[in-house]
Protein backbone atom coordinates (compact mmCIF):
# COMPACT_ATOMS: atom_id res chain seq x y z
CA UNK A 1 0.00 0.00 0.00
CA UNK A 2 1.24 2.89 -0.93
CA UNK A 3 0.40 6.88 0.84
CA UNK A 4 -1.65 8.64 -1.57
CA UNK A 5 0.70 11.94 -1.76
CA UNK A 6 -1.36 14.10 -4.39
CA UNK A 7 -4.46 12.82 -4.63
CA UNK A 8 -7.29 12.35 -1.71
CA UNK A 9 -8.93 8.65 -2.20
CA UNK A 10 -12.32 7.55 -1.84
CA UNK A 11 -12.74 4.96 1.00
CA UNK A 12 -13.38 2.32 -1.90
CA UNK A 13 -9.78 3.36 -3.65
CA UNK A 14 -8.40 3.00 -0.31
CA UNK A 15 -10.28 -0.17 0.43
CA UNK A 16 -8.31 -1.67 -2.91
CA UNK A 17 -5.09 -0.60 -2.48
CA UNK A 18 -2.57 -3.61 -2.54
CA UNK A 19 -1.63 -5.15 1.09
CA UNK A 20 1.71 -4.68 2.64
CA UNK A 21 3.98 -4.70 5.32
CA UNK A 22 2.88 -1.18 6.68
CA UNK A 23 -0.37 -0.67 8.42
CA UNK A 24 -2.37 2.22 6.74
CA UNK A 25 -5.58 3.91 8.43
CA UNK A 26 -7.57 5.97 6.22
CA UNK A 27 -7.84 9.64 7.68
CA UNK A 28 -9.63 12.84 5.64
CA UNK A 29 -8.91 10.95 1.84
CA UNK A 30 -5.36 10.00 2.82
CA UNK A 31 -3.54 6.45 3.60
CA UNK A 32 -1.93 7.44 6.72
CA UNK A 33 0.84 4.82 8.20
CA UNK A 34 -0.43 4.00 11.77
CA UNK A 35 3.00 4.46 13.17
CA UNK A 36 4.86 6.88 11.43
CA UNK A 37 8.39 5.83 11.55
CA UNK A 38 10.60 2.64 13.10
CA UNK A 39 11.01 4.56 16.55
CA UNK A 40 7.03 4.21 16.46
CA UNK A 41 6.49 0.53 15.69
CA UNK A 42 5.57 -1.82 18.61
CA UNK A 43 8.41 -2.81 20.83
CA UNK A 44 8.10 -5.95 23.10
CA UNK A 45 6.62 -4.08 25.81
CA UNK A 46 3.74 -3.19 23.68
CA UNK A 47 2.93 -6.95 21.98
CA UNK A 48 3.09 -8.62 25.27
CA UNK A 49 0.60 -6.31 26.58
CA UNK A 50 -1.62 -6.81 23.30
CA UNK A 51 -1.19 -10.19 23.59
CA UNK A 52 -1.79 -10.63 27.17
CA UNK A 53 -5.35 -8.20 27.35
CA UNK A 54 -6.20 -10.31 23.97
CA UNK A 55 -6.33 -13.74 25.61
CA UNK A 56 -7.87 -12.22 28.96
CA UNK A 57 -10.75 -10.38 27.11
CA UNK A 58 -11.43 -13.10 24.73
CA UNK A 59 -11.98 -15.67 27.67
CA UNK A 60 -14.30 -13.09 29.29
CA UNK A 61 -16.11 -11.85 26.40
CA UNK A 62 -16.22 -15.03 24.32
CA UNK A 63 -19.93 -15.73 24.55
CA UNK A 64 -21.21 -12.05 23.82
CA UNK A 65 -19.00 -11.20 20.70
CA UNK A 66 -15.41 -11.20 19.42
CA UNK A 67 -12.24 -9.69 20.06
CA UNK A 68 -9.86 -9.29 17.27
CA UNK A 69 -6.62 -8.17 16.90
CA UNK A 70 -5.36 -4.91 14.58
CA UNK A 71 -9.31 -5.22 12.35
CA UNK A 72 -10.00 -2.00 10.48
CA UNK A 73 -13.20 -0.63 11.41
CA UNK A 74 -15.42 1.65 9.11
CA UNK A 75 -16.11 4.50 10.32
CA UNK A 76 -17.58 8.45 9.71
CA UNK A 77 -16.86 11.84 11.86
CA UNK A 78 -19.11 14.05 10.88
CA UNK A 79 -20.27 12.19 7.73
CA UNK A 80 -16.24 11.67 6.41
CA UNK A 81 -15.14 8.44 6.51
CA UNK A 82 -12.48 7.26 8.76
CA UNK A 83 -10.84 3.94 9.18
CA UNK A 84 -8.41 3.22 11.70
CA UNK A 85 -7.14 0.28 12.83
CA UNK A 86 -7.04 -0.36 16.47
CA UNK A 87 -4.44 -2.75 18.78
CA UNK A 88 -7.64 -4.48 19.92
CA UNK A 89 -11.13 -4.46 18.88
CA UNK A 90 -14.54 -6.05 20.86
CA UNK A 91 -17.85 -6.21 19.00
CA UNK A 92 -21.03 -7.98 20.65
CA UNK A 93 -23.18 -10.24 18.88
CA UNK A 94 -25.90 -7.74 19.09
CA UNK A 95 -23.70 -5.69 16.83
CA UNK A 96 -22.24 -8.01 14.51
CA UNK A 97 -24.05 -11.48 14.73
CA UNK A 98 -22.20 -14.39 15.90
CA UNK A 99 -22.97 -15.68 12.24
CA UNK A 100 -21.57 -12.66 9.98
CA UNK A 101 -18.31 -13.81 8.42
CA UNK A 102 -17.04 -11.66 5.67
CA UNK A 103 -13.25 -10.82 4.64
CA UNK A 104 -13.98 -6.93 5.69
CA UNK A 105 -13.12 -4.18 8.00
CA UNK A 106 -15.69 -4.11 11.44
CA UNK A 107 -18.85 -2.19 9.36
CA UNK A 108 -20.50 -1.07 12.61
CA UNK A 109 -18.94 0.93 15.58
CA UNK A 110 -18.30 -1.25 17.88
CA UNK A 111 -17.98 -1.70 21.99
CA UNK A 112 -14.81 -1.23 22.48
CA UNK A 113 -11.16 -0.30 20.67
CA UNK A 114 -7.82 -0.69 22.79
CA UNK A 115 -5.24 1.75 21.50
CA UNK A 116 -1.63 0.85 23.48
CA UNK A 117 0.96 3.48 23.27
CA UNK A 118 3.70 2.91 20.97
CA UNK A 119 7.14 4.76 21.48
CA UNK A 120 7.01 8.01 19.59
CA UNK A 121 3.12 8.37 20.22
CA UNK A 122 2.55 10.43 23.19
CA UNK A 123 -0.68 10.42 25.94
CA UNK A 124 -1.89 13.77 23.87
CA UNK A 125 -2.38 12.20 20.74
CA UNK A 126 -3.97 9.36 21.80
CA UNK A 127 -6.16 11.54 23.82
CA UNK A 128 -7.58 13.26 20.57
CA UNK A 129 -7.74 9.87 19.10
CA UNK A 130 -9.97 8.58 21.49
CA UNK A 131 -12.50 11.66 21.22
CA UNK A 132 -12.62 11.07 17.63
CA UNK A 133 -13.54 7.19 18.07
CA UNK A 134 -16.20 8.29 20.51
CA UNK A 135 -17.38 10.86 18.25
CA UNK A 136 -17.54 8.14 15.56
CA UNK A 137 -20.29 6.28 17.99
CA UNK A 138 -17.53 3.78 19.34
CA UNK A 139 -18.84 3.30 23.42
CA UNK A 140 -15.35 2.93 25.38
CA UNK A 141 -11.89 3.38 24.34
CA UNK A 142 -9.26 1.96 26.42
CA UNK A 143 -5.67 3.68 26.12
CA UNK A 144 -2.97 1.66 27.27
CA UNK A 145 0.46 3.33 28.78
CA UNK A 146 2.44 0.49 29.42
CA UNK A 147 5.64 3.37 30.57
CA UNK A 148 2.67 4.36 33.74
CA UNK A 149 1.15 1.11 33.82
CA UNK A 150 -2.12 2.65 33.51
CA UNK A 151 -5.22 2.58 31.87
CA UNK A 152 -7.33 5.08 30.45
CA UNK A 153 -11.19 4.61 29.55
CA UNK A 154 -13.15 7.07 27.75
CA UNK A 155 -16.72 6.85 27.44
CA UNK A 156 -19.17 9.36 26.00
CA UNK A 157 -20.61 12.17 27.87
CA UNK A 158 -18.11 11.53 31.09
CA UNK A 159 -14.72 12.48 31.66
CA UNK A 160 -11.86 9.68 30.99
CA UNK A 161 -10.98 7.70 33.84
CA UNK A 162 -7.32 6.33 34.75
CA UNK A 163 -7.23 3.37 36.43
CA UNK A 164 -3.91 1.89 37.81
CA UNK A 165 -2.63 -0.43 40.24
CA UNK A 166 -5.41 -2.53 41.89
CA UNK A 167 -8.26 -0.19 40.59
CA UNK A 168 -11.27 -3.03 39.48
CA UNK A 169 -12.32 -1.85 35.72
CA UNK A 170 -15.56 -3.56 35.32
CA UNK A 171 -18.50 -1.85 32.96
CA UNK A 172 -22.33 -3.76 31.80
CA UNK A 173 -21.04 -2.88 28.40
CA UNK A 174 -18.30 -6.21 28.98
CA UNK A 175 -20.06 -8.68 30.18
CA UNK A 176 -17.95 -10.53 32.87
CA UNK A 177 -15.31 -8.45 32.77
CA UNK A 178 -13.80 -7.29 36.04
CA UNK A 179 -9.80 -6.88 35.78
CA UNK A 180 -7.16 -4.59 37.04
CA UNK A 181 -4.29 -3.01 35.50
CA UNK A 182 -1.86 -4.94 37.92
CA UNK A 183 -3.34 -8.03 37.19
CA UNK A 184 -3.33 -7.39 33.03
CA UNK A 185 0.73 -6.09 33.58
CA UNK A 186 1.75 -9.21 35.91
CA UNK A 187 0.28 -11.67 33.56
CA UNK A 188 2.52 -10.07 31.15
CA UNK A 189 5.12 -10.19 32.71
CA UNK A 190 6.09 -6.58 32.64
CA UNK A 191 5.70 -5.91 36.54
CA UNK A 192 6.45 -8.19 39.65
Amino acid sequence: MVQSLNKCLTLEEFLALPEGDITYEFVKGEAVPKYKDDQMSPKFFHSRFQKTLLIFLDECLQNHGRVEVKWAIKLKIENENWMPVPDLTYVSYNLLPADWLQDEACPVPPELVVEIISPGQTFGEMTEKAADYIKAGVARVWIVDTKAKTITIFAPASVPITYRDNQMISDNLLPGLEITPKEVFQRAGLIG
